[in-house]
């Protein structure tokens, strides 16, 4: 059968195990037919004339082709910023000190349940498409500034609409233990009651999330109070993620091992024991170092342990208001070489293969036959260039699904 789509004369960035540096592929050519990969390799090992095998024949002009980012971690949904905080806080005032006066978190909850459905799209769908232009092609979005059902819900939803927007994928994550809402103060039992009993089943039944996540912190919610929540996940058959080990360690790589999460992300804090279960469960560490970037941290994850135990690791932007107004995922690539000290094909594994397994999405994030056909042409020399320059317009092309947008 002839496929979609042929592309001569490239450099391919496979991302796959050849013993070669970025699974790099010389003298290439690509094909794909309904959305999938159908021939990656050397132009010579064509099974036919390419005008016979495609209905589509062009040259890439000796482009390195690589798989679409994937951005596996963000906040972008939310009404509102934070701006005003952002200068406060370089001005000499303290976290407490915006909190008491209705900022913090609480200012962004109040600022999106207030925002209609309608308003809450037409606010976030620009993030969204920011990431895009710079190379996404998949992307998760979380909730978690409603912070009751309905305004959770109302989220999720505009999550969704986005990814019809765009083309891509969005995969949609419920962040209902990421803090204690201000009419639960005081009754944080309470409100992980109100998460477990009413609010995510509520959501499962609406099939508005892939996943749960939760925030597990001395400021946010306790290991007992997320075991809960990944209890009442897994009974609903909903993978679950962790905001694990950002400020402090309290195990939570462990607990997210535990329960086979998909990831655990931030983990700045994580210990040796943490680090070995999340390499026999298979648990992706996700890494932002725009957050540590913003929030000024000196405690480095312990990369070199995630290297030594095999445990895949993913880079994500964490986009949102608070810790992390990043909107280049390319930008978190170039922080994780610079402030972690990953190579530039680590990162960029790192927001491709390992990204995809941070989604429990194996069909994507490598060149591959048979393969979701989610690929960019870039505007570069060498695939280390999409790490080494800090922003900057590096897409010549990009398809999702064999489709070009």
């Amino acid at each position: 059968m002839t496929w979609d789509g042929l592309l001569l004369d490239c450099r391919l960035a496979t991302m796959t195990d050849t013993g070669a540096a970025y699974g790099a592929i010389e003298n290439a050519a690509l094909g794909w037919k309904d959305g999938a990969i159908t021939f990656v390799g050397p132009q010579s090992r064509l099974p036919g004339k390419p005008a016979e095998l495609a209905a589509r024949v062009e040259s890439a002009d000796n482009a390195w082709i690589a798989p679409g980012l994937i951005d596996c971690h963000t906040h972008l949904v939310f009404a509102g910023n934070r701006a005003e905080e952002f200068e406060l806080r370089l001005q000499g005032a303290s976290y407490e000190d915006i909190a008491r006066r209705g900022g913090g978190i609480v200012s962004t909850v109040t600022k999106t349940r207030a925002a209609s459905e309608d308003e809450l799209f037409a606010q976030s769908l620009p993030r969204a498409r920011a990431l895009v232009r710079d190379g996404v092609t998949t992307l998760e979005i979380k909730s978690g500034y409603g912070l009751n059902l309905e305004s959770e819900a109302k989220m999720l939803r505009v999550a969704r609409r986005i990814g019809k927007e765009l083309g891509g994928t969005v995969r949609t994550t419920f962040l209902g233990a990421h803090a204690l809402p201000p009419e639960f103060a005081g009754r944080q039992a309470d409100y992980v009651d109100e998460v477990c009993v009413h609010m995510l089943p509520a959501i499962a039944r609406e099939g508005l999330a892939d996943a749960v996540d939760a925030f597990c912190e001395g400021i946010a919610f306790t290991p007992s109070e997320v075991r809960r929540v990944f209890e009442t996940a897994r009974a609903l058959g909903l993978h679950v993620k962790l905001h694990a080990d950002q400020l402090s360690d309290l195990g939570g790589a462990a607990l997210a091992a535990e329960f086979g999460a998909l990831s655990a992300d931030h983990l700045e804090y994580t210990n040796e024991a943490g680090v070995r279960a999340m390499a026999a469960s298979g648990t992706v560490a996700v890494m932002l170092p725009a957050a540590f970037y913003t929030l000024r941290e000196t405690k480095l994850p312990p990369i070199a342990a995630f290297r030594e135990h095999g445990v895949p690791m993913a880079v994500a932007s964490d986009v949102n208001p608070g810790t992390s107004p990043i909107l280049s995922l390319r930008m978190a690539m170039n922080m994780a070489c610079t402030l972690f000290r990953l190579t530039p094909e680590e990162a960029l594994r790192g927001a491709t293969i390992n990204a995809a397994r941070a989604l429990g999405l194996r069909e994507r994030g490598i060149l591959e036959v048979g393969k979701r056909a989610d690929f960019v042409v870039w505007d570069v020399d060498h695939p280390a260039e999409l790490s080494y320059w800090i922003g900057g317009d590096l897409v010549r092309r990009m398809f999702i699904a064999g489709r070009e947008i």
